[in-house]
């Protein structure tokens, strides 16, 4: 697959933490396209919409208000048209039955975001980067489970 950017949608109501995830994404060598949702009823409206660009991955807050993080996970992994779509579920205090969960409904990364900003920045990057790396190389991302 040749592509020179990814599609990443970011899910948070936390205002800083999308400033965070956009500054991060923009200074790394590959380029990113990113969409942000406030809460998980309206990211699954836009996602839902036939016009919708389906990203390559998709950072969800696992306690976003409107819809949870594992619910649209729920949704998400119901419809086939979001198969080779990456879901990474992320907080700050995420615990592991919290994460074994969202892997047995079929997420492929957890985070348990780091409160500094340089940890984030490279807990991010890795993330990006093995993800650029599926998408260009055609891996199959069945079985991409990451914890991190």
């Amino acid at each position: 697959m040749n592509k020179e950017f990814l599609n990443v949608i970011v899910a948070d109501n936390d205002e800083n933490t999308l400033i965070f995830f956009k500054n991060i994404f923009k200074e790394l060598k590959i380029s990113i396209k990113i969409q942000c949702f406030n809460n998980g009823k309206d990211l699954m409206e836009y996602l839902n919409n036939n016009d919708a660009v389906i990203p390559e991955i998709v950072f969800i807050k696992y306690t976003i208000p409107g819809k949870s993080g594992i619910e649209c996970i729920d949704e998400i992994r119901a419809h086939s048209k979001f198969n080779n779509m990456v879901t990474a579920i992320y907080d700050e205090e995420i615990q592991e039955d919290e994460i074994e969960e969202a892997f047995v409904k079929g997420n492929n990364i957890c985070m348990r975001k780091p409160s500094d900003f340089g940890t984030l920045k490279k807990v991010l990057t890795e993330i990006i980067t093995i993800n650029w790396q599926y998408h260009t190389s055609g891996l199959n991302k069945d079985n991409f489970i990451l914890k991190v």
